[in-house]
């Protein structure tokens, strides 16, 4: 979503305007053209920038920088995880970590130690300007970028993606899981429907209308969707899983064996 002006990366860098065009013009970022020639950033940009950032004030030269960059620019996930990640020195290596690995983009000495979501929760305020000529999915990939760091703003950026296009699942699928964790399992039950409306039996949907119906009291309703889930996708362990716990709290012990076999079995083969 490149929907993050020069402007705007100077200001949460605390950079020059001039810097950050200096970047763009030396090949760190590749940025796009808005409408009007200026220059538009990606969320991912912004990661990038701030490494960059952090590797000029350790004063590492530019061509240390850039290549750098470059690597960590190819190895850089898109979307949703980046907001996990962490990246640090850990004595003479640039380290980064997303929670289950860690690798080494560059070796070399460097002052650089920062959390991904940190950048997330920076650029939230920036919904508050409402960005001109975003489209649904640019808003949407906004949300993604924000949620770890910023999910009420995440919450946002799904609503209005939403109000441009209502029959966008993902957005809906999203935004009722934030709300869910938020503890308002009613309003995720919405959503859910919302995003089963636009996509007919969408395991994934399904699955989590299961758990907002159980979390709401409603067992039987919640197994009816699991069911239906299972019926998209077969290889659903969780769904299984889940379904076994409310069949053995309503009394359908053979219902829930079933479910609870059948779970077992698809988690040995994975």
């Amino acid at each position: 979503m490149w929907g993050y002006r020069t402007r705007d990366v100077a200001r949460l860098l605390g950079v020059s305007e001039a810097r950050v065009r200096g970047w763009a013009r030396a090949g760190l970022v590749e940025p796009r053209r808005g409408r009007r020639g200026e220059l538009r950033f990606r969320f991912q940009d912004l990661v990038l920038l701030r490494a960059a950032a952090g590797l000029t004030a350790a004063r590492v030269g530019p061509g240390r920088v850039r290549r750098a960059l470059a690597r960590l620019r190819r190895q850089l996930p898109a979307g949703h995880e980046l907001a996990s990640m962490s990246i640090a020195a850990d004595g003479r290596q640039v380290v980064v970590s997303d929670g289950r690995s860690r690798w080494q983009p560059e070796s070399g000495q460097v002052l650089l130690d920062f959390e991904v979501r940190d950048v997330a929760s920076r650029a939230a305020p920036l919904l508050r300007r409402e960005p001109a000529g975003l489209d649904a999915e640019s808003w949407y990939q906004w949300g993604c970028d924000l949620e770890d760091g910023a999910p009420e703003q995440a919450r946002e950026a799904y609503r209005r993606a939403l109000r441009l296009d209502p029959g966008h699942a993902h957005a809906r699928l999203n935004l009722g899981r934030l709300l869910h964790e938020a503890g308002d399992a009613a309003a995720a039950e919405a959503e859910y429907r919302g995003a089963l409306a636009a996509r007919p039996g969408d395991a994934t949907a399904l699955f989590n209308l299961g758990v907002a119906l159980g979390d709401q009291g409603r067992s039987e309703e919640a197994l009816e969707a699991y069911e239906r889930a299972l019926e998209s996708d077969p290889g659903l362990a969780d769904a299984h899983h889940n379904a076994a716990a409310l069949c053995e709290r309503i009394g359908r012990r053979a219902a829930a064996i079933r479910h609870l076999r059948a779970c077992r079995r698809l988690e040995g083969e994975g």
